[in-house]
């Protein structure tokens, strides 16, 4: 027993470093090459972080990745300042500053981080379990993952579930992972070690 326990262990150690060594580093940690911008809110790295921040004209902003994912894993960590609403999309294009696609929301407390939003559709697909949201440290650095594979979509928020959704709609999505700044103004969001592991079919 011992002998297969230990090797069980040795295999979940191995698979776990192999997924280390897949995945893709999204942000450099010095500029945003790799990225575009849409519209005219703050986009910036400064002391090794990603930072945007609501501009003049308070607007919607994107921030997309150059490269389409589909099936991957996606881990990032976020620091809110002040208001910060912003959110992770995924399997988006953006026309301007109207975006296709689907949003695992980042919010201030009581707002459903980690909840999956649709927008220029059908609007919230579904929202945490409200106890949930104790697992956002507002102010602080948060880790959120992100896993699609086919037509499921989970996100993790600190090491806890938040939601699970199978949707076919998302399933047949195409598109680039996006970093938003909602509209209204005094948004200001930190952003660091975003990595993605593509899953293979």
């Amino acid at each position: 027993m011992k002998l297969t326990f230990f090797g069980l262990l040795l295999a979940c150690i191995s698979l776990v470093g192999c997924a280390q060594q897949n995945a893709i580093e999204l942000f450099n940690g010095e500029n945003l090459v790799g990225w575009t911008v849409h519209g005219d809110e703050k986009w910036y790295v400064e002391d090794g972080l990603l930072i945007c921040e609501s501009g003049p004209k308070a607007g919607y902003g994107y921030l997309s990745t150059n490269e389409f994912y589909d099936d991957f894993e996606l881990t990032l960590e976020f620091k809110q300042e002040a208001n910060g609403n912003s959110g992770v999309f995924i399997r988006s294009t953006v026309d301007g500053t109207k975006v296709s696609g689907w949003q695992v929301e980042v919010a201030p407390p009581g707002k459903d981080t980690g909840g999956i939003y649709e927008s220029y559709g059908r609007g919230w697909l579904i929202k945490p379990d409200p106890e949930k949201d104790k697992n956002l440290k507002m102010g602080e650095w948060n880790t959120m993952k992100i896993r699609a594979e086919g037509a499921k979509i989970t996100s993790w928020l600190n090491g806890v579930e938040m939601v699970t959704l199978t949707d076919e709609k998302i399933g047949e999505g195409k598109g680039s992972i996006a970093l938003q700044i909602h509209d209204g103004g005094g948004i200001k969001v930190n952003w660091r070690n975003i990595k993605i592991v593509p899953i293979k079919s």
